[in-house]
This record gives C-alpha cells, sequence and structure tokens, in this order.
C-alpha cells in the first residue's frame, strides 16, 4: 500500500515538472516564448518520436557550431534562447540599468566590508557574502520582484509567486577550491515535505559568465523521473552536498557523457533551472571574480521546504494583492542556521552548517561540517 501511494506522488510530482501549466490570458512584457517554456519543462513531451529526433539532431549541429562561432539566432522581442530538456539559457533578457545597479551597489557593499575585515584583522572571506546584508541593497530587491520578471515566472508556476528563502549572491574567486560547487539537486537540500512543488531558480551572471570563470553545467532531462537521487555531504573543504555522477545516472536515468550541457550565459542574461535538474558550477580558472545571483520563486501556498526555520516573501498574487512587499519581514530572520552550529560568535566567521547535513550520509567532515550539532530538534524530521 505504502509503495501504491509512493508510485501515485511521483506520477503527480513528474508530473508538475514536466507538463506545462495554463498559459497567462493576457500577454505581458518580459514574457518566455513558447519554445523557452516548452524547454524549461520538456520539450520532448509536445513531439512526436519522428519531429523529436529531427529537433536533437538540429540542435546537435547548433551545439557544433556555437562552439565555433558564439553566435545564436534572434527570438521574438529580442529575446534569445539556447537549451533543451528541463532548462533554458536566455539571453539579452534584463535592461542594462537593472543589472549595472547591481553591479554598483555591489561594489560599494564590497569596499564597506573590505574596510570592516580590515578594522578587525581578518585577511579573507570566502564564498556567499550574508544575505542580511545584501537583500538591504533596493537594486537587488527591484531585481528579484521585477515585473517582467514575474512575468516569466508566472509563466512556469502561476499567478500566486513568493520569493523563496533560500538564495544566494554568489562571489566565485579564482583558483578557489571552496567556490566549487558540486553536483547536486537544489531539492536535496530542502525537507521532503516540499519535494512536490516546482521552484523556479533565475542564474544570473554579473559579468560574463564562461567555461574559464566558472559557468554552470546542467544535466538535461534529469527531472523528468521526478525523483531526487541520494546525495552525500559535503564535498572538498565546503558545505556542498555532493552528487556521484554513477548515481545521478543509476536513479535519474540520465546519460552522463550525453545529457551534461555547459551553460554559457552573457552578461545580461540568465539560466532558468527547476530544484530537480542536476546543476554544478565550474571552477574559476580565469584571474577575475565571477559574480552570480540565483534568485528562487514557488507557490507561496506550498511548503517552503526550509525546515521550518524561514518562509518566503510574498511577491504576487491575485488572491491577495501585492501593494508593497514585505521585504523588512522577510530580512528580520535571516540567520535561520545559527541554531545548528556550534560555533562562536563572530559576523565574519565563513563556516556553515544546516539540516541537510543531517539529511544525508556524511562522507567528508571539514571545517563546515565540525560546527553542526547532531541535537538540532527544531527542523522537520522525516
Amino acid at each position: 500500500m505504502a509503495s501504491s501511494t509512493m508510485k501515485i506522488r511521483l506520477d503527480e510530482r513528474r508530473k508538475l515538472f514536466t507538463e506545462i501549466p495554463p498559459h497567462p490570458r493576457t500577454t505581458k512584457p518580459g514574457q518566455l516564448t513558447e519554445e523557452m517554456v516548452k524547454q524549461f519543462f520538456d520539450e520532448k513531451s509536445f513531439m512526436t518520436e519522428d519531429e523529436n529526433s529531427m529537433k536533437q539532431f538540429i540542435l546537435f549541429l547548433i551545439e557544433k557550431f556555437t562552439q565555433l562561432r558564439a553566435t545564436s539566432a534572434l527570438q521574438p522581442e529580442g529575446i534569445t534562447s539556447k537549451g533543451t530538456r528541463g532548462f533554458v539559457v536566455v539571453e539579452d533578457y534584463f535592461l542594462q540599468e537593472e543589472l549595472d545597479a547591481c553591479r554598483k551597489a555591489i561594489d560599494k557593499l564590497v569596499d564597506d566590508l573590505a574596510q570592516r575585515l580590515y578594522e578587525v584583522g581578518k585577511v579573507k572571506i570566502v564564498g556567499i557574502i550574508p544575505n542580511v546584508i545584501v537583500l538591504q541593497i533596493q537594486a537587488i530587491q527591484d531585481l528579484w520582484s521585477n515585473e517582467r520578471l514575474l512575468n516569466a515566472i508566472e509563466q512556469l508556476i502561476g499567478p500566486e509567486i513568493g520569493g523563496h528563502p533560500v538564495w544566494n549572491l554568489r562571489p566565485k574567486t579564482p583558483q578557489n577550491l571552496a567556490a566549487v560547487v558540486p553536483w547536486h539537486q537544489d531539492a536535496a537540500y530542502t525537507d521532503e515535505e516540499s519535494y512536490g512543488t516546482l521552484v523556479p531558480t533565475a542564474w544570473i551572471p554579473l559579468v560574463d559568465a564562461n567555461f574559464e570563470n566558472g559557468c554552470m553545467q546542467v544535466v538535461r532531462k534529469g527531472h523528468t523521473s521526478g525523483k531526487i537521487a541520494t546525495h552525500e555531504c559535503c564535498a572538498g573543504p565546503t558545505w556542498y552536498l555532493m552528487l556521484d555522477e554513477k548515481e545521478m545516472e543509476e536513479s535519474l536515468g540520465v546519460n552522463f557523457k550525453e545529457d551534461a550541457v555547459l551553460c554559457p550565459v552573457h552578461y545580461g542574461g540568465m539560466l532558468l533551472i527547476n530544484n530537480l535538474i542536476p546543476h554544478q558550477s565550474l571552477p574559476n580558472i580565469s584571474n577575475e571574480i565571477r559574480w552570480s545571483l540565483d534568485l528562487r520563486w514557488q507557490n507561496p501556498e506550498n511548503p517552503w521546504g526550509f525546515y521550518g526555520l524561514k518562509e518566503g516573501v510574498l511577491m504576487r498574487s491575485l488572491k491577495n494583492p501585492v501593494t508593497q512587499i514585505d521585504w523588512h519581514s522577510f530580512t528580520s530572520n535571516e540567520k535561520p542556521l545559527k541554531d545548528y552550529a556550534s560555533k562562536d560568535e563572530d559576523e565574519f566567521d565563513t563556516r556553515i552548517s544546516g539540516p541537510w547535513m543531517k539529511r544525508w550520509k556524511m562522507t567528508n567532515k571539514n571545517h563546515h561540517t565540525a560546527t553542526f550539532r547532531e541535537d538540532a530538534t527544531s527542523w522537520h524530521k522525516n
């Protein structure tokens, strides 16, 4: 009986992640093309076998061609896209002033932070800048709740839209193992209660992102099974979960060599993925920092999946129209993981620990895992 119930739940989850929801009745600025929406879910579902074979052949030729020449075909409204099956790269989406405002504000943030680090005798900060600081930047708030961007997200999850509690500003510094994010599914970081929630992520580089400075790599069709593969904790010197390639193939039914796709994104574009698609970021072997934002949304009526520690922020709703986003309440509880750590109070402590460390087998220990308190009990146990 339990097995049958699980199968039904898995079928429903597979449908959620691969079938396009009803399209908005009105055309709005910033909406994705029909082809982009199909790519985000699973374009194979909308073709006959012969049509799909031809499409795959054409995509193969396009990929080979773009390796020789960095160009792409224009889509309507000046938006370009490339990619297939569970993700989509959307080029030239943002206005230059929208991202330039973020860059300018981040420059000031880094200058201020560097001065504070100098004053207290610190010499470096690694990984993710604290969100409680970042979200005070008006330009970041404006970008996350950008009307055009919400119009695109509405095509994926419907008109009820909340900003997810997990989001990041990431400075990927050169030659830094701690800045390399291994293969994983985002859903592996959340609790099982949220496994049936579609969470689109917009990965937005604040510079041109390419192979040299550590762009993203995605495993296409890794979401179609509706499954979350078995992860391990934690990779190298980081707090990141990791997903073995063999486990990925066996659990998710992908062919790693054929389905792993590089996703370079120019400044002004974004990569859209869901929370079941396996992905990783490559090492930064350039001489410059690669900055990026990963912003997430979901239907606020569904479980947030953050172990009861924090909820999201309502951005758009037909049922309860939003006149002003409550950023203050959202940022007032921006350090929910402190109860899981046994570390000393230090605002510049870069060690991170959280409940995902208890969900998966710990095969590697480091200075992050050393701070995790095994007796933490304030999160959802499954």
